[in-house]
């Protein structure tokens, strides 16, 4: 799949002139600084520019005023992690019309399939990611697993719309669903991306029933809120965590036992393949529609191992 990708340093001359922006879905996260330093790798190898320009909250009416600055600056291309499935459509439409190649990284808009014909927005030319449905069957078997295949559990996650968390809730009810009739899942709490809210929704949670066993954190924000809700309730010996991400501060939760295990992303690798894509359409390669990339799960029994280390997101 990366053949064509990865044969173009090799295949033609880097080129000073180029530039590409990197727009991530914000500047913040440890996600996406990780993306970035895996995306600078990649300029660095082909000897080009990339740029890093977002917003700093994860907000389609903040992140479209990026981007319409970056197309007015008229780069080679724009790689970006779109904040919203649906509302990002027209404002990339406006970086295509412009003859700005787009590609979609971690996020994607529409139905996330490119190039078919189908659909509004179509018209990327890859989508380089996670696998997030199965991100989110292996978060689903991992707590599955760690309650003895039974009990109540829920999801916790932002707010419907966004294609990544979406397609994580979606694989881990799946899972749930097709391998463990035993397990089930409640209702779905949204906390649009704060901690604080998403700890006092698992103290609703566990108002309501008693005998919780698990919570899925589809994202950072939701995965350390139900950790803290968790611990406020005294429950951390009898609800298990499941993160996904791995920054720094669900990794020290991990070692302290407020998290049982994260679903590590590697997100250098979406930032490299990312860069090494868009040069391939620039200098005339043809390049896969979609680029999936692996995952590493981290608890307690491996979280101290080197070969570890490097899937902790860069803060």
């Amino acid at each position: 799949m990366f053949a064509a990708v990865l044969g173009v340093a090799g295949m033609a001359q880097a080129q000073e002139d180029i530039t590409i922006t990197l727009v991530p879905g914000l500047t913040t996260d440890a996600f996406y600084i990780t993306m970035n330093r895996g995306a600078q790798a990649a300029a660095e190898a082909l000897g080009i520019t990339v740029d890093f320009q977002g917003a700093e909250e994860f907000d389609p009416v903040l992140q479209t005023p990026v981007l319409d600055a970056v197309i007015a600056r008229q780069p080679d291309a724009i790689l970006i992690a779109p904040t919203d499935s649906v509302q990002m459509i027209e404002p990339l439409r406006r970086a295509n019309d412009a003859g700005i190649p787009v590609i979609t990284v971690d996020t994607f808009i529409d139905d996330g399939k490119y190039q078919d014909g189908a659909g509004d927005g179509d018209f990327p030319i890859s989508y380089i990611a996670s696998d997030n449905v199965g991100g989110g069957r292996m978060a689903a078997r991992f707590l599955a697993e760690r309650i003895g295949g039974k009990g109540k559990v829920y999801v916790s996650n932002v707010r419907p719309g966004i294609s990544t968390t979406d397609q994580r809730e979606e694989g881990f009810k799946a899972e749930m669903a097709e391998n463990y009739p035993d397990v089930e899942v409640l209702e779905t709490q949204y906390n649009e991306n704060d901690a604080s809210l998403a700890a006092s929704q698992f103290q609703a949670v566990l108002a309501r029933n008693p005998d919780i066993a698990g919570v899925f954190g589809a994202n950072l924000f939701s995965a350390l809120g139900a950790g803290n809700g968790v611990d406020g309730a005294q429950k951390s010996e009898d609800v298990t965590v499941i993160a996904f991400d791995a920054p720094k501060s669900i990794v020290d939760n991990i070692s302290s036992g407020l998290v049982d295990a994260a679903i590590a992303q590697h997100p250098a690798e979406i930032g490299y393949y990312g860069v090494m894509t868009a040069y391939a359409v620039l200098t005339g390669q043809s390049v896969p529609t979609s680029i999936g990339t692996g995952f590493t799960v981290i608890d307690a029994d491996n979280v101290n191992n080197e070969d570890i280390a490097k899937f902790i997101y860069s803060e």
